[in-house]
């Protein structure tokens, strides 16, 4: 038996030269060759803007975990 996450292999590929051609035609014909600088910028902006909010929250449950293992510390050494 083949176990799942083999199966789902291919669905989970990135597409290849082929593929991405047909896109970045249909791309370019829908914004315009002039708007595709500032839909890049802005894409980039956003996934900037998206790490470093994700970023964030990692960092908060981080500081959220140290402070849970300094109570669960702190308080069985007070029994």
């Amino acid at each position: 038996m083949i176990p799942a996450f083999q199966t789902l292999a291919p669905v989970l590929a990135l597409p290849g030269i082929g593929e991405l051609w047909p896109i970045l035609v249909i791309v370019v014909l829908l914004f315009g060759a002039r708007k595709l600088p500032e839909l890049a910028g802005s894409m980039g902006k956003s996934i900037t803007s998206f790490r470093k909010g994700l970023k964030e929250a990692q960092d908060e449950v981080e500081d959220t975990k140290t402070l849970v293992d300094k109570d669960e510390s702190g308080g069985s050494a007070k029994d």
